[in-house]
């Protein structure tokens, strides 16, 4: 059909052949290289490269899998016959403390039983059944409220504390010297708006390794007026229960 043409159409259409017939060679080209790339990395490296050239491809990236939390969201598991919880005090007079043991949340505020002072948890610590749950104002309330809860605690009885706005305004020596016996060291010392998560029991033997306190400092207070909100966390033995 090119007879007729003139000879620079003739050129024209010659080429339209070649573009023609080049490109699909050159993709074949393109092709056959990633495959022979594809293979020799297969061989090189294993199964890996395969997924990591299936993932280019397919448009997927790999992410790395979240490290596993356990009960109360701790990083390892507790063993067993240990008791799970992490203790979190309120974030000045806004943010209100948690008590978790054993994944379940037994204060905070959605649970809407949280209060100003000490939210307190007692415990079993046989069976690690939950006891009770109490809020004392430490600013306005009656410090012998707080007395009366503590005083008739049982042998082995868990005591959870955590802190909300201000601590220690109502704490007299009785009551401090109530909470050494649960095995506080840091009770003493505990003033107004201090930050205090402390897990204490009844009958302890040595002090306590689980308390914290941060101090009310005007130079290091996170929040104007209070310290930073503190957070505790580890694995409570049970005790065999008591002869007898």
């Amino acid at each position: 059909m090119f007879a007729h043409l003139p000879k620079s159409s003739c050129s024209l259409a010659s080429l339209v052949c070649r573009v023609c017939l080049a490109a699909p060679l050159r993709a074949a080209a393109v092709l056959l290289l990633v495959g022979l790339t594809w293979l020799l990395a297969t061989s090189l490296f294993g199964g890996q490269a395969g997924s990591s050239v299936r993932s280019f491809f397919s448009g997927k990236t790999r992410t790395e899998p979240r490290p596993r939390k356990y009960k109360c969201g701790l990083s390892a598991p507790c063993p067993a016959k240990h008791l799970a919880f992490r203790l979190v005090s309120g974030a000045a007079n806004v943010i209100g403390p948690k008590i978790c043991l054993e994944d379940k949340m037994l204060i905070s505020s959605v649970k809407n039983n949280v209060g100003r002072g000490l939210n307190i948890a007692l415990v079993n610590g046989v069976t690690g059944e939950l006891l009770d749950i109490k809020t004392f104002d430490m600013w306005a309330g009656d410090i012998s409220d707080l007395l009366k809860f503590i005083r008739p605690l049982h042998e082995g009885t868990l005591v959870f504390v955590a802190s909300f706005d201000d601590a220690a305004t109502k704490m007299n020596d009785e009551s401090r010297r109530l909470f050494e016996d649960l095995g506080s060291t840091a009770v003493k010392e505990l003033a107004f708006r201090d930050s205090w998560v402390f897990v204490g029991a009844k009958g302890i033997e040595n002090k306590s390794p689980f308390e914290q306190r941060m101090k009310n400092s005007k130079t290091n207070n996170k929040y104007e007026g209070w310290p930073e909100s503190l957070e505790m966390d580890g694995c409570i033995p049970l005790r065999p229960p008591l002869e007898g």
